[in-house]
């Protein structure tokens, strides 16, 4: 196997709702400068999807296999992708990524994630079509809706899991409960308020982020909060 950044610490695959599956593991910016970020794992049947890739260890693919079969892989955000490559070789599931989306050691994605164009019937794409850079969220039918993001919209009510460097830097940048990333923002362009204004319009009641915690029953309020407190 081709040498792939390593695992770091990461908690266990926690079922956040009925075969949907949360686990928040890091990401290093730099020595000492750690933040979290999740992976969320999708079951139909016997078969997994995973989104916003975090490497596992070990532990955490045995962990894995145990709820079954990786069949597809998805990227949502431009600036995310680290582990891609890795469980593209480990386990050469479709890999869905949207258009325009450039990978890690230009590893070719298989095929397109865009609104009619998702890995599973109940899963819908949303894109940010008003961005500098591909963008993209899903909305799980399931459990009244499920809003599914990058770097857009977030939530954090806890540093947990972050090293000291990375909870100064992310309280200098304004991070926490109800928040659109501050550097996704200004990377992408005040034309994605358009696009917020529209998801509202979609059907959802929870969040599940790239970074953050999930939130459960006051995901559309909560946006509309973030909304108004991130973009002026």
């Amino acid at each position: 196997m081709l040498d792939f950044p390593a695992a770091l610490p990461h908690g266990t695959l926690a079922e956040v709702f009925p075969d949907v599956f949360v686990v928040t593991g890091g990401f290093r910016f730099a020595p000492g400068l750690t933040i979290t970020r999740n992976m969320t794992v999708v079951r139909e049947g016997s078969e997994l999807t995973l989104i916003n890739s975090v490497r596992l260890t070990q532990a955490g693919e045995d962990e894995l296999a145990r709820l079954g079969e990786v069949k597809h892989l998805v990227r949502l955000g431009a600036f995310h992708g680290l582990d891609d490559p890795y469980y593209a070789q480990r386990y050469k599931p479709t890999f869905w990524a949207p258009p325009g989306t450039k990978h890690q050691g230009n590893l070719p994605h298989d095929r397109d994630l865009k609104p009619g164009s998702a890995p599973l019937d109940d899963l819908s794409v949303f894109v940010f079509a008003e961005g500098r850079q591909p963008e993209a969220a899903l909305i799980l039918d399931r459990a009244d809706g499920i809003l599914l993001t990058c770097d857009s919209y977030q939530h954090w009510t806890t540093l947990e899991g972050c090293s000291l460097l990375g909870k100064i830097m992310m309280k200098l940048m304004g991070f926490g409960p109800l928040h659109i990333g501050t550097p996704w923002l200004k990377a992408m362009g005040s034309g994605v308020k358009a696009d917020f204004e529209r998801l509202l319009e979609r059907p959802f009641v929870h969040l599940i982020p790239g970074h953050g915690t999930v939130l459960k029953d006051a995901a559309k309020e909560g946006l509309r909060t973030a909304m108004t407190k991130c973009l002026k």
